[in-house]
């Protein structure tokens, strides 16, 4: 029988998935203010689910809730510096609208800077709620402690995976099934970071991986698919992987083939 405590988090989770639907669609309406940073963000039904939401917070849930709603419309500025990366990065992607209302990776990347904001104000479980919300909805995972720099693209998205203590800097653009993480999951190293550096203007291309606390990618550089990197580089560096492709006709293909599925 699930104790008192269980239902408590299940229901704060709740809230904070509704909440986090509701400031989306305050901070992107389906109209004319979708780009303008004037959006009202003193919505009572927003005020009372924050409420909700940091009801359990030990510190001063007011004053948390205040300059969180207070820093929504440099949120939004912020966002739609994002959004129009990702429309520059992407050659699919038509308009800043389409962006916006479709791409899982801005969605991921709206639910990392809300979450961030209240995770800098020593707010720890609503955050993580908040990323693993967007975890579920897009395959994305973004620890809320990570900073990214402005702005940020993600394309594609799925599988992505960014480490609590990752930096990353301006202008990144990052492809599917990227991983950001730590050398070693020891729990004695929580408190350090375990997680790499990336600087400004640096391109991730799929399913790369790059670990550890020490390894910072300079600045410029392209990291190609399927790279894994354990060791810093110096800015302007290109990375690949090198793998062999042979091609040959059927009647000339006298090996065994002993692939199992």
């Amino acid at each position: 029988m699930p104790s008192a405590l269980s239902k408590m988090i299940v229901y704060d989770k709740k809230i904070t998935e509704n909440t986090v639907k509701k400031i989306f669609k305050l901070m992107f309406p389906h109209n004319e203010k979708l780009i303008r940073l004037e959006a009202c963000f003193n919505d009572k039904a927003l005020d009372i689910l924050l409420t909700n939401v940091l009801k359990n917070f030990e510190g001063d849930s007011e004053k948390v809730k205040k300059e969180f709603i207070d820093s929504l419309v440099s949120t939004k500025s912020i966002l739609l510096k994002d959004a129009q990366f990702i429309l520059e990065s992407d050659p699919a992607a038509k308009e800043l609208t389409e962006v916006i209302a479709i791409y899982p990776g801005f969605f991921a990347i709206f639910c990392h800077r809300i979450a961030h904001t209240l995770y800098t104000k020593s707010v720890h479980l609503i955050p993580r709620i908040i990323t693993e919300y967007a975890h579920i909805k897009t395959g994305i995972d973004i620890h809320p402690g990570a900073r990214i720099g402005i702005p940020f693209s993600i394309d594609h998205g799925t599988g992505i995976v960014i480490g609590e203590t990752t930096i990353i800097g301006n202008n990144v653009k990052m492809y599917q099934g990227v991983t950001l993480g730590a050398l070693s999951v020891d729990k004695s190293k929580a408190s350090t970071k375990r997680h790499p550096t990336i600087e400004d203007n640096v391109i991730l291309y799929a399913g790369s991986t790059i670990l550890g606390g020490n390894t910072v990618v300079g600045r410029n550089s392209i990291i190609g698919g399927n790279v894994w990197l354990t060791e810093s580089l110096a800015p302007n560096t290109v990375v690949y992987h090198k793998s062999e492709i042979i091609v040959r006709n059927q009647s000339d293909f006298n090996e065994p083939i002993n692939w199992v599925i």
